[in-house]
């Protein structure tokens, strides 16, 4: 006995469950809240509609030719001759065409990652000098060091809305990423040098931060929050954490730097007066400092996940 095929409607029934969860929620990069993330969105936009356009045109051509040339009643094989072999113009239809796509999305894409490169611009910054931020990571926790400020957060940061940040990038250990999808894309942490990534918030609120490259046991916990407030709110806090946060000493930061999870804090100082990741001195600073750590197998305890439960 043979089974009864399959209605054929089951078949769309994948692309229309893949259609109906895409609109569950919407996704942080494309909901932009700064000049960079805004330009990182353009860019995406124009290459979805532009990939759609190409779909949409090859998939016209094909429907075309399946209908036209289907086999039917009366078709003879004669009646389909293409003659393409040497045919001098669609070799280079289909030579010219490709190329032209890929410059259609080079161009702005390639434009896009200059721009980037810089500090944003805009119409209602209050300033175009950026504010300078060494971003640390250690495993599994972030050191936001302000220079000029001369104070220390950990775990969490404040910014200025409508002024370009300057995040200077490096690590103390492994290699990781930092990341604020609502602000931007990201950019590596690297032992031993420093990369730069210009960012900016255009709208007060707290947004979520992350390591967004694997590093080990405490990756999932390795977040942050960014206070985005008024210039003059900034400075408040600026002010309280100089007056009554107390100074972050060489053997603190060296207790902070072992493996681990730790609380949110800030300190009147930074860890910048006496080691400095980026230069070749500062990249086995922390393997001086616990290579007996280094050599034992490491694990992150459940009362450190709970701790960090806790802070989140």
């Amino acid at each position: 006995m043979k089974s009864k095929p399959l209605p054929k409607w089951l078949g769309l029934l994948p692309l229309s469950l893949i259609v109906f969860l895409s609109g569950c929620g919407q996704m942080t990069v494309l909901n932009p809240k700064g000049p960079v993330a805004q330009s990182q969105y353009d860019l995406i936009m124009y290459s979805l509609w532009f990939m759609l356009g190409i779909i949409v045109v090859v998939f016209a051509l094909f429907a075309y030719m399946i209908i036209k040339y289907r086999d039917r009643p009366g078709r003879k094989d004669s009646d389909y001759d293409p003659n393409l072999h040497g045919n001098t113009m669609i070799e280079i239809v289909w030579t010219v065409i490709p190329i032209i796509i890929v410059t259609l999305l080079s161009i702005p894409t390639v434009t896009t990652l200059f721009d980037l490169e810089k500090p944003p611009v805009t119409e209602n910054q209050t300033t175009e000098e950026p504010l300078v931020i060494h971003a640390t990571t250690a495993d599994w926790k972030w050191f936001f060091s302000y220079p000029e400020q001369d104070i220390e957060t950990v775990n969490y940061l404040h910014i200025p809305t409508d002024r370009p940040i300057e995040f200077k990038l490096t690590s103390a250990d492994a290699m990781t990423a930092l990341w604020i999808p609502a602000l931007g894309g990201q950019k590596y942490n690297m032992a031993g040098m420093m990369t730069k990534l210009y960012l900016q918030a255009d709208e007060v609120g707290v947004y979520d931060g992350r390591n967004s490259n694997f590093n080990g046991e405490g990756f999932a916990f390795q977040t942050f929050k960014v206070h985005a407030e008024e210039e003059e709110d900034f400075n408040a806090w600026v002010e309280e954490i100089q007056t009554e946060s107390p100074e972050l000493t060489q053997e603190q930061y060296d207790e902070l730097l072992k493996p681990g999870l730790t609380e949110k804090t800030a300190f009147s100082s930074t860890h910048l007066d006496y080691v400095k990741h980026h230069t070749n001195e500062g990249m086995g600073y922390t393997i001086e400092n616990f290579r007996e750590l280094y050599d034992a197998k490491l694990h992150l305890y459940p009362e450190d996940i709970e701790r960090q439960e806790t802070f989140d």
